[in-house]
């Protein structure tokens, strides 16, 4: 075998035992494996050496001096581990326990303690090689995967920020631009024919639904940024589908489609943020617009639902594949399927319409078939649990 000293980069490995024989036996072995060793005599210097030395690895005996450690010399080992775990800079760090002892309650006590493997002695050495480098490869495919993990959170972070600055940037001219097309419909610039009138209609339209997008984007931002405080007001369910089918009457009107209510008459008052939650519901019709190629029709209704209450939006349109019913809750996230038509989409509606309802307590939920229309379902408690609420940003 070979002899030399093992390479500066070698794997760092921590032994710990107050028997200073057992220390020696096993940094001759590993020393022969290649791995460089530091040892600890007692519970407190190995957790010590533990976090000044971040080794790759930790070979802890059971019974050692517990020092301050608050645990009886017998349960040392276990304690030194608990404290590894549950420390994010070391908690990765795989533990081999190695004792004297062969009983079934100290293995259970180890595993509970966050232990990785279990050694008997006298160790067999090629055992112990063995799960060594086993050990070591997992922390190794570990590490990798946590790094890959936090360099996709950065790109994350920099696409939000950089589609921040796009917005803002892009908010000032197109209000430019619908207040230029308000002034041609309304003949400031003199008289326009009816296919011109029609058609900077649309382009007005079309506007409004891009600035729609961005300030969903803009607010999805905000809301994850920081807590939410939800201005809490009583609203009558009829009273605010009514409002919702008459702000979007105009477009329902351009574009053929027909939207009904539908409320039982058991469905309770309730307390929510009325503006947030009248932009769930211009969402989900925004959606149920945009993504079909024929007139729709729409149903907006509402009903008593255990202590709460259960709104539905349904729609006749294309319909929703089932492996998108999960995803399109996700932010940048968008529905393609042949019978759709191409419609330009910040994938970020829903993901607004899902923050909101988990801020008020409730819960939302789509079921499509493709080709059969959509109907989304959220519940709302009658009163939310909480009036400000830690958002969790959406993945």
């Amino acid at each position: 075998m070979d002899s030399s000293a093992p390479a500066s980069d070698a794997p760092l490995i921590l032994v710990a035992d107050d028997v200073a024989a057992n220390v020696e036996l096993l940094f001759d072995q590993l020393h022969v494996l290649g791995y460089r060793v530091v040892s600890a005599y007692d519970g407190p210097s190995a957790v010590a050496a533990c976090f000044e030395q971040k080794p790759d690895l930790c070979i802890l005996d059971v019974s050692m001096p517990a020092g301050d450690l608050s645990v009886d010399d017998r349960s040392t080992g276990f304690e030194v581990c608990r404290r590894i775990k549950r420390d994010p800079r070391t908690a990765r760090i795989p533990v081999i326990f190695v004792t004297a002892l062969n009983d079934t309650t100290d293995r259970v006590k180890a595993i509970e303690a966050g232990g990785d493997d279990f050694l008997t002695k006298p160790h067999n050495r090629l055992v112990l090689g063995a799960r060594v480098r086993s050990l070591l490869k997992l922390k190794a495919a570990t590490d990798a995967l946590e790094e890959s993990s936090r360099k996709q959170r950065e790109l994350e972070k920099v696409r939000d920020d950089l589609m921040k600055m796009i917005v803002h940037d892009l908010k000032s001219p197109l209000t430019s631009v619908l207040a230029t097309l308000e002034m041609m419909l309304d003949g400031d610039f003199g008289p326009i024919t009816p296919d011109q009138k029609r058609a900077i209609g649309e382009a007005e339209s079309k506007s409004e639904d891009l600035l729609a997008l961005i300030e969903d984007l803009l607010e999805v931002r905000r809301i994850e940024e920081t807590t939410l405080t939800l201005n809490l007001e009583p609203i009558a369910p009829a009273a605010l589908l009514g409002e919702v089918v008459h702000e979007w009457s105009h477009r329902f009107h351009q574009e053929g489609a027909v939207a009904s209510v539908d409320v039982t008459d058991e469905a309770p008052l309730f307390e929510a943020d009325k503006p947030l939650l009248r932009r769930v519901f211009s969402n989900l019709v925004q959606n149920a617009i945009s993504h079909s190629a024929i007139a729709i029709t729409l149903t907006l209704s509402a009903r008593k639902e255990g202590d709460g209450i259960l709104f539905t939006v349904a729609d006749n349109g294309p319909g929703i594949p089932p492996e998108y019913h999960e995803v399109i809750f996700r932010k940048f996230e968008q529905v393609k399927t042949a019978n759709a038509p191409r419609v330009r989409s910040s994938g970020l509606g829903l993901a607004f319409c899902k923050l909101v309802v988990d801020a008020h307590g409730g819960r939302i939920w789509v079921q499509s078939t493709e080709g059969q229309g959509s109907a989304f379902h959220f519940t709302l408690p009658v009163k939310p649990p909480t009036r400000v609420v830690d958002v969790v940003a959406q993945g």
